[in-house]
């Protein structure tokens, strides 16, 4: 690619010297056509033609070199995306082969276990510690026994006699003492006051 590039700078000063020298044959041609000289004036115009010819040439041979320039860098670009992309692909299969469906299923297998275990483990330590648990029902039958027995005991009982009586205070047979003069004006006035309110 860099030789190409080189050439097409070769090529494009050739291209600058070649209009430098159409444009001083033009003057020259000018000046014999001012001079009468219609002989060199046209020699004049033939080398120009000539030197016109070369310059489409060199257009050509440019274009040719760009074309080329285009392509390989294409291919060149081609190239390293082949390569970038042979590159994944080994590394892909590199990390499956080291990883694989087995290995990932042997994994998963164990995560599972360990959950499990990890479950088992908090069962055991959410188990209550109470010792007497375990006898719950055999206690509940007993208790049942002796509520049992109490009431047989209860109705087994011979009646009572009599029924003892209570012994209650009598109630006062006198009035209550009047309230002083005073305190009942003061409480009369209080009422008062708030009824007033």
């Amino acid at each position: 690619i860099v030789k190409l590039r080189e050439t097409i700078a070769n090529q494009e000063k050739r291209e600058e010297h070649l209009q430098k020298k159409i444009e001083q044959i033009v003057k020259e041609a000018k000046v014999k056509m001012s001079k009468g000289d219609k002989k060199g004036a046209l020699f004049a115009m033939k080398r120009k033609k000539l030197y016109e010819q070369e310059q489409d040439k060199i257009a050509n041979v440019k274009m040719t070199l760009e074309t080329q320039v285009i392509g390989l860098e294409s291919a060149a670009q081609n190239a390293m995306t082949f390569q970038a992309m042979q590159a994944g692909t080994k590394t892909m299969a590199k990390i499956r082969d080291d990883v694989g469906i087995e290995k990932v299923d042997d994994v998963m297998d164990e995560i599972k276990e360990e959950m499990e275990m990890a479950q088992e483990i908090n069962d055991a330590i959410a188990q209550p510690v109470d010792p007497l648990m375990a006898d719950e029902d055999d206690l509940l039958a007993e208790l049942n026994e002796l509520e049992t027995a109490d009431l047989e005991a209860e109705l087994l009982k011979p009646p009572p006699t009599a029924e003892p009586s209570l012994s209650l205070p009598d109630a006062p047979k006198n009035e209550l003492p009047a309230l002083a003069k005073k305190e009942e004006d003061d409480l009369k006035a209080l009422e008062a006051e708030l009824a007033g309110l």
